[in-house]
């Protein structure tokens, strides 16, 4: 047998605007849905960031979210962990990562209700370093997925790594690179994947595949994806008819629709199983112990022999990316110093804006624009800065405010100069351009 899991991840910044979210919804979010709700016995991982789930429920997408809770209730689909705003988890405090998963996942429980039960992580952009290994144990994740460009050593298909660190144990499953970006780029049809899939086995055991991409890949980035590749290879592997005959109330979609996917089923269906990734855990073997590669789902070899772990948030070469983050350590430092001085109202009215800002101002869509690989958008790279900027005023009022001393008031003011500084020069850039 060959145990496909494929992974499916929902994510938009919280500086969207609302008319790409609407976009995104109708192309995306709710066809993908749909394609479940034709196939019940379709099993997919979903990882969805709080911030998009908060944006849906306030947006009044409310259908998304009750779509996305009755297929986890059914046991179609699971939900993973997160970092609520998307952050790149080991360019961050291990304060902030603790931080960022424990608001990830109030708010999905908040909007997601009890069907909201993440046994795995899935680590924003699966950016991974040894430092994020303890914090998502201790918040009672399973296991993390990473790139498959992270695995050192043999590549897994029948058994599950656990990564080597001082405590629990924390299983590691990866991506396959090459299949999951064939997907993600149009590069495989539905029935050439299966093909693949049926390649990859060598030997007469099971094996284990795992493939991820955005959820947006499908109708959004991609026109029609959704019906010309997902609902082919579920049409193939597990057929409509079959488990829509059991059934009550009217058919998802007409079936004019659904002539234009079919093709002959061979024995592909019973060659081939669709699963969660946490049901990999009770079908395959522990494996050693080992310890991922820092890297990316946008990392390659070269990058990672450079040292260059991050290309598309942290570009070495890239002086734009230097500049944001200088800019966001001082953010991040300020506002730390704002809620540890905070000591009367007034100041910890101000402190506490500070807390939230920040929170929304770690997300990774200002470093992804300014990557220049081969994204660039100077409004996206502006409204990042506008959050950090944000913090930084709300948290040096806070210290003004304070009963801290002199010293500490003039130290955290010309921190803030120095913040001011680096947001003009990275708005030049952006002029230059």
């Amino acid at each position: 047998m060959i145990y496909w899991a494929p992974l499916f991840h929902f994510y938009q910044p919280p500086t969207q605007v609302p008319e790409i979210l609407m976009k995104v919804a109708n192309e995306s979010y709710r066809p993908v849905l749909e394609v479940f709700e034709e196939y019940p016995r379709a099993r997919a991982t979903f990882n969805i960031n709080g911030a998009l789930t908060e944006m849906l429920g306030l947006y009044g997408y409310t259908d998304v979210l009750s779509g996305m809770s009755r297929l986890a209730e059914r046991g179609q689909i699971e939900f993973t962990g997160s970092g609520k705003y998307h952050p790149i988890l080991p360019l961050i405090p291990s304060d902030e990562v603790a931080r960022q998963i424990t608001l990830n996942q109030a708010t999905n429980r908040q909007y997601l209700g009890e069907a909201y039960r993440p046994r795995g992580f899935f680590p924003p952009e699966m950016c991974y370093s040894k430092d994020i290994a303890e914090p998502v144990s201790l918040s009672r994740h399973e296991w993390i997925i990473v790139s498959g460009i992270a695995c050192p050593e043999g590549w897994p298909m029948d058994i599950v790594y656990r990564i080597d660190y001082a405590g629990q144990p924390l299983a590691v499953f990866f991506r396959d690179d090459i299949l999951s970006n064939n997907i993600s780029f149009k590069d495989v049809d539905g029935q050439g994947f299966i093909e693949h899939l049926k390649q990859l086995r060598q030997g007469e055991g099971d094996i284990y595949v795992i493939t991820a991409m955005d959820a947006e890949t499908f109708g959004h980035h991609i026109q029609h994806w959704d019906r010309l590749f997902l609902s082919q290879v579920y049409q193939t592997l597990v057929p409509a008819q079959d488990d829509q005959a059991a059934m009550p109330g009217p058919k998802p979609l007409a079936d004019q629709h659904r002539k234009l996917f079919e093709y002959e089923r061979s024995q592909d269906a019973g060659e081939i199983k669709i699963v969660t990734i946490s049901q990999l855990l009770d079908i395959f073997p522990a494996g050693q112990k080992i310890s991922p590669r820092p890297s990316s789902w946008s990392t390659s070899a070269g990058d990672i022999q450079a040292g260059n772990y991050y290309p598309l948030w942290q570009d070495k070469n890239n002086a734009i990316h230097g500049m944001q983050w200088e800019h966001l350590d001082i953010a991040i430092r300020v506002a730390h110093k704002a809620i540890e001085v905070a000591d009367n109202p007034a100041s910890l009215e101000y402190a506490g804006i500070a807390r939230k800002t920040l929170d929304r101002a770690l997300h990774s869509c200002q470093f992804w624009w300014a990557s220049r690989k081969p994204m660039w958008d100077v409004n996206m790279i502006d409204r990042g800065l506008a959050l950090q900027r944000e913090a930084l005023l709300n948290a040096l009022k806070a210290i003004s405010l304070s009963g801290c001393s002199q010293e500490v008031k003039k130290e955290n003011y010309y921190s803030v100069i120095a913040a001011r500084h680096i947001f003009d020069r990275i708005t030049e850039s952006l002029f230059m351009d």
